[in-house]
C-alpha cells in the first residue's frame, strides 16, 4: 500500500505524458485522474493506521549511494507528519485533476498538463515521504521543476516565460543554501539520515546547529515566499488557474514550511533560528496583506493572502508550535484551493479576464462561485466556527502566551496583517459579487456556471472548509492528544506554552483579532458605499497617489532587484568575462598560444634559404653548442661529485 501511494501519480504521469497520443485526452485525463484519486483513498487508510494507532512505517528499498563511511538509502518513512501532509497534498491534487478536466476542456495539449499535474504530485509525495535530506531533496527540485513547467504551460506568452524563469532562478537561491545546509549536516553529523542526525543534535554546538539551520531557513524562505524571496509568488500566477490551486494551496509552497516542522528536533536547539522565523513570519505576514490590499488582479490578491498565511505558519514554528503551523498549513490548502478554484470559475465565466474593477453584480450568474468563495473567505479571515478560525487564531493567541517582548510585539503585527486580509477579502467579495456591474455586456451574456468537472470540487473543498478545522482540532492542537507521540515534531520542554496559550491568555487578546476585523470591515464597507468622494478625493491627492503608487508597485521590491542586485551582477559577470575569460585566460592560453606559436614556425621557415653554406653555418653552430653543453654538464658532475667526497 505505501509503495502504491509513492508510485502510483509516477505512473499516471508517464501514461499520460509518453503515450499521450496513443490514449488521446480522455484516456490521460481518466488515467491520471483516477491513478492520484486511489492514492488519495490510500493516503487516507494510512492516515488512520500510521497517524490514529501510531504506528510509523518504514520502507527501505535499496542502496543509493555507499562511500566508505557515508551510506544513503532509498527509503521512505511514514510517520504522523508524513500522513498529515499527505491528506491535503493528495485531496487537493485529486480535486485540481477532476477540476482542471472541466476547465481545460478546450486546449489542444490536455495529455501534456495532466502529465506534469501527476508528476507534480509524484514530487511532492517524494519530499514528505524521504527518510533523508537527500532524497527530501530530489522531491524538492522537482517540484521546483514541475512549477517552472505548469506557470509556462503557455509558453507561447511572454509574460509566463519571464514568470516561470523568476520562479526557478529565485527558488535556485534558496536551494543554494539548502545544499550548503545539507553539506554542513554531513560534515558535522557523518549522514544524512533524518534518524542519525536528529538523535545526535543535542550533543552538537549550537553554533553548528545556528549555521544548519539559517541555511535551511533560506531554503524554507524561497519556496514558502518568504520577505526577500517572495517575488516569484505573484509572478506565478501566469499559469493556468488549477497550477494555481496546486502550488499555492498544497503543494509547492508548503514544502518550506514541511522542511521547518521535520527539521525541529534540530532547530529547537538554536534559539537564534527560532527567533528569526518569527520575526521574517511576522514581518511577511503584515508585508504581504498589505501589498495584497492594493492589487486589481483577482488571482494576485489570492496569492498575496497565500504569502500571509505562510507568514503566520513560519511565526508558529518560531514559537515552537510546531503541531499548530501543521494544523494551519492542512486548514489553509483546503481554503485556499476552493478561493482559487473558485476565482477560476469566475475567470472562466467572464471570458478570462482577471481585473475584478471590471466584474460586479456577479451573484446573480455565478450563485456557486459565490457562495464557496464566501465560504472560503470567511475561513481565510478566521471567522468563528470556520475551519480557518481554530489555527489562526490559535497561532495569534500563542505569539501572545509565550509571554516574551519579542513575542508580544509579533503578536501585534500579525493582528494588524489580519485585519488587511480581511479587507482585501472583503474586496474582493464585494468587487466581484455585490457591486454595480462594471463590465463590458457580452461577458454577461456568456457568464454561467462551469459544468460538473468544475462545480463538484468547489463543493467537496466548501465542505472541508467549514467542517475539517473542527473535526480534527484536538487531533492536532489538543491537550491530550497523542497524535505526535511517534515523535515525528519535537517539541523541547522549555519552549512548550500549549497551556499558557490556552488558559493564561487574556481574553481581551484573544477576542481583539476577531472585533478588529468586524470594525474594519465595516468601516471599510460604509466608506466604499457611502463615502466613495471622500476615497478618491484623497487618492487624487500627491500624497494619496503616491501612497497608492508605492503599495500597488508591491513596495518597488522588485525594482531594487533590478536596479541593484540583478544589474550590479550582470555587470560583474560582463567584466569577469571581458577581462578574464575574454581577457587574460585567451591571451596566455588559446591565442597567446596560436600566435607564439605562428611566429615561431614562420622564424623557422626565415632559415630556410636554400643555400648551402648558410647550412653549413647551422651545423657548425649546433656542433659548438653540443660541445660546450657537454663540456660544462660533465664538468658540473665532476665537481658535485668531488664537493660530496670532500
Amino acid at each position: 500500500m505505501y509503495l502504491a501511494i509513492i508510485t502510483l501519480p509516477l505512473l499516471g504521469s508517464i501514461a499520460s505524458g509518453l503515450f499521450g497520443r496513443k490514449i488521446g485526452v480522455t484516456g490521460a485525463q481518466l488515467i491520471t485522474s483516477s491513478l492520484v484519486i486511489l492514492t488519495t483513498l490510500l493516503a487516507i487508510a494510512a492516515y488512520f493506521e500510521v497517524g490514529l494507532n501510531s504506528i510509523p512505517v518504514s520502507i527501505k528499498l535499496f542502496t543509493w549511494i555507499d562511500s566508505e563511511s557515508l551510506n544513503v538509502f532509498i527509503g521512505f518513512h511514514f510517520d504522523s507528519l508524513t500522513v498529515s501532509m499527505l491528506i491535503p497534498v493528495l485531496i487537493v491534487s485529486s480535486l485540481v485533476h477532476i477540476y482542471s478536466i472541466g476547465y481545460m476542456s478546450h486546449d489542444p495539449h490536455n495529455q501534456r498538463f495532466f502529465s506534469y499535474l501527476s508528476l507534480f504530485t509524484w514530487f511532492m509525495i517524494m519530499l514528505v515521504t524521504a527518510n533523508n535530506f537527500l532524497l527530501m531533496f530530489v522531491g524538492w527540485e522537482g517540484v521546483g521543476i514541475c512549477s517552472y513547467l505548469l506557470v509556462n504551460f503557455w509558453y507561447t506568452r511572454i509574460a509566463a516565460n519571464q514568470s516561470s524563469i523568476s520562479a526557478l532562478l529565485t527558488n535556485r537561491v534558496g536551494d543554494c543554501f539548502l545544499t550548503i545546509g545539507m553539506f554542513a549536516i554531513l560534515w558535522s553529523f557523518g549522514n544524512v539520515d533524518y534518524a542519525t542526525v536528529f538523535s545526535l543534535a543535542p550533543f552538537i554546538s549550537e553554533n553548528i546547529i545556528t549555521i544548519i539551520g539559517i541555511c535551511l531557513l533560506i531554503g524554507a524562505m524561497a519556496k514558502s515566499s518568504q520577505i526577500g524571496l517572495h517575488v516569484w509568488l505573484p509572478l506565478a500566477m501566469e499559469g493556468p488557474t488549477p497550477v494555481s490551486a496546486l502550488i499555492h494551496a498544497a503543494t509547492m509552497v508548503t514544502a518550506g514550511v514541511y522542511l521547518l516542522m521535520r527539521a525541529s528536533p534540530l532547530i529547537e536547539y538554536s534559539s537564534t533560528v527560532l527567533i528569526l522565523c518569527l520575526w521574517i513570519g511576522a514581518i511577511t505576514s503584515v508585508f504581504s496583506s498589505l501589498i495584497g490590499l492594493f492589487q486589481q488582479d483577482i488571482k494576485k490578491v489570492i496569492a498575496y493572502s497565500t504569502m500571509s498565511q505562510l507568514g503566520m505558519m513560519v511565526i508558529a514554528v518560531g514559537l515552537s508550535s510546531y503541531n499548530v503551523a501543521l494544523f494551519h498549513l492542512v486548514n489553509h490548502a483546503f481554503y485556499k484551493a476552493l478561493l482559487f478554484l473558485g476565482a477560476g470559475a469566475v475567470i472562466h465565466a467572464v471570458s478570462d479576464n482577471q481585473d475584478f474593477r471590471k466584474y460586479g453584480g456577479l451573484r446573480a450568474f455565478l450563485p456557486l462561485s459565490y457562495s464557496v468563495m464566501l465560504i472560503a473567505s470567511l475561513s481565510l479571515v478566521a471567522f468563528p466556527y470556520m475551519t480557518g478560525f481554530y489555527s489562526k487564531d490559535f497561532i495569534l493567541e500563542s505569539a501572545f502566551g509565550q509571554f516574551y517582548f519579542s513575542s508580544i510585539v509579533v503578536y501585534f503585527i500579525a493582528t494588524i496583517g489580519a485585519i488587511f486580509t480581511t479587507l482585501y477579502s472583503v474586496k474582493v467579495l464585494y468587487l466581484t459579487f455585490l457591486a454595480n456591474p462594471r463590465g463590458p455586456k457580452i461577458n454577461y451574456k456568456q457568464a454561467h456556471e462551469g459544468d460538473i468537472f468544475m462545480s463538484l470540487p468547489l463543493i467537496i473543498l466548501a465542505i472541508f472548509s467549514i467542517f475539517f478545522g473542527y473535526i480534527t482540532k484536538d487531533i492536532y492542537i489538543g491537550l491530550g492528544s497523542a497524535f505526535f507521540a511517534d515523535n515525528s515534531l519535537f517539541i523541547h520542554p522549555s519552549h512548550e506554552i500549549m497551556i499558557e496559550t490556552e488558559f493564561a491568555v487574556p481574553t481581551i487578546f484573544k477576542l481583539l483579532p476577531f472585533i478588529s476585523t468586524i470594525f474594519f470591515s465595516g468601516l471599510a464597507l460604509v466608506l466604499s458605499e457611502f463615502y466613495p468622494n471622500l476615497l478618491m478625493s484623497f487618492k487624487f491627492t500627491r500624497f494619496g497617489y503616491n501612497l497608492f503608487g508605492f503599495f500597488n508597485q508591491r513596495f518597488l521590491v522588485e525594482l531594487f532587484y533590478n536596479k541593484f542586485v540583478t544589474g550590479t551582477i550582470l555587470a560583474l559577470g560582463g567584466q569577469t568575462t571581458k577581462i578574464i575569460d575574454k581577457g587574460s585566460i585567451e591571451l596566455i592560453g588559446p591565442f597567446g598560444l596560436e600566435k607564439g606559436l605562428l611566429n615561431l614556425s614562420k622564424n623557422i621557415a626565415k632559415l630556410d634559404t636554400g643555400i648551402i653554406t648558410s647550412y653549413a653555418l647551422y651545423i657548425l653552430i649546433g656542433l659548438i653548442f653540443y660541445i660546450l653543453i657537454l663540456t660544462f654538464g660533465t664538468a658540473g658532475i665532476f665537481d658535485g661529485f668531488f664537493s660530496y667526497t670532500a
